[in-house]
């Protein structure tokens, strides 16, 4: 504080600090405009209720984005085991004492302060973490198959088969990134082809299994939305439909905020399919500035990793920036119809709590190493 002014000790990509603002702008008013039905039908017409709500969502996520960013990003990478042990006991928490929306346990509430969380949130970002932290420091045990399955294999396994029995898609996109992960940190390529082999044959004989209207779990669903896409089933078509008539009447400039038809017809427009409502309201254009946004981001990430001297900040700056932007892009694929439906939200656009809070935080995370890049800039340049 200096002359009655306190200074905020903002640091690290300026460009990522920028992309963070129009990711809320858009964020805000298209949770604005598709939660409206959702206001008429549950809050009186209460238009105000889901964006007061959002606004103090996106809020706490910026204050938690600033304050990680001002934490030594090796601090998490110490933590690390402690995150993936935090993370086990919560999916299996879940699983069992977990609160049951869509057929599926995915949420916790916690007591007294009656929080819901989303422990997948938690638990994939401490399981990037800790293979970043891995990779970074266990460079020549790796190097043997049994370590690499003890260190690396068995905990993504672990984490992501916890995931598994309530949400199939986020197990699918965790498993590929770490191993996306795991490729960069440098593990050989024979063992990533043989885990990958594995569970393709896995895959593969799971679909040949014949599978009747008693499956249990989550299983009848993935039939139905994998049958759906492959054209074998009417089942699940029609969010697709609205989808595309919402992109469709979107045509280049949009209908205007607020002026979205097909929000009234599409489930959980607010979050698996607001690119959707993004398009329709601001057409093709607010839909590939989106996008080009969402690549500025994964662009400046691995600005920062290439720059890091840090081989955990360069992999972790890396995973973290190309796991947000592999997200948002399922998130896509799926509105667009290339993919089926799965259920994820678009990072840092669709309403949601821990989803927004521990995007932040991981971004907060890539903050921080750009700010260890530019101390260590700062350094070199001071001793030249």
């Amino acid at each position: 504080m200096s002359n009655g002014k306190i200074k905020l000790n903002i640091g690290g990509d300026k460009a990522i600090w920028v992309v963070v603002i129009l990711f809320s702008i858009y964020s805000i008013l298209a949770v604005y405009s598709s939660s409206s039905s959702l206001a008429y039908r549950y809050q009186q017409d209460n238009t105000e209720y889901y964006l007061l709500k959002h606004l103090g969502i996106l809020g706490l996520g910026l204050v938690l984005m600033y304050l990680t960013h001002l934490i030594p990003f090796q601090w998490f990478g110490r933590k690390s085991h402690y995150g993936i042990t935090l993370s086990i006991f919560l999916l299996i928490a879940v699983l069992v004492f977990g609160t049951t929306m869509f057929d599926a346990k995915r949420y916790l509430v916690l007591p007294i302060i009656n929080l819901t969380i989303q422990p997948s949130d938690f638990a994939k970002l401490a399981l990037l973490i800790y293979l970043a932290w891995i990779l970074s420091k266990a460079r020549e045990e790796i190097s043997d198959y049994r370590y690499f399955l003890t260190l690396l294999l068995f905990p993504t396994l672990i984490i992501t088969g916890l995931i598994l029995p309530s949400n199939l898609s986020t197990a699918a996109i965790v498993f590929f990134t770490s191993l996306v992960i795991m490729f960069i940190g440098r593990v050989r390529m024979k063992f990533l082809l043989i885990t990958v082999g594995s569970l393709s044959v896995a895959f593969l004989i799971y679909l040949a299994i014949p599978k009747g209207s008693d499956s249990i779990n989550r299983t009848s669903t993935w039939d139905k939305r994998i049958e759906s896409y492959l054209g074998k089933s009417e089942e699940g078509k029609w969010q697709i439909t609205h989808s595309k008539i919402a992109i469709a009447e979107g045509t280049i400039l949009g209908k205007g905020p607020g002026n979205s038809n097909q929000k009234n017809w599409l489930p959980q427009v607010f979050s698996d399919f607001i690119y959707a409502i993004i398009i329709e309201e601001y057409g093709l254009a607010g839909g590939f500035g989106l996008i080009l946004i969402y690549l500025i981001l994964l662009f400046r990430g691995i600005r920062i990793a290439t720059k890091s001297n840090n081989i955990f900040g360069t992999i972790l700056a890396f995973g973290l920036s190309f796991s947000l932007v592999f997200q948002a892009f399922i998130n896509m694929g799926v509105t667009v119809g290339l993919l089926p439906v799965t259920g994820q939200p678009l990072p840092l656009i669709s309403m949601g709590g821990t989803s927004i809070w521990f995007t932040s935080i991981a971004i907060g995370i890539m903050l921080s190493i750009s700010r260890f890049v530019e101390d260590t800039e700062k350094n070199v340049e001071a001793y030249a």
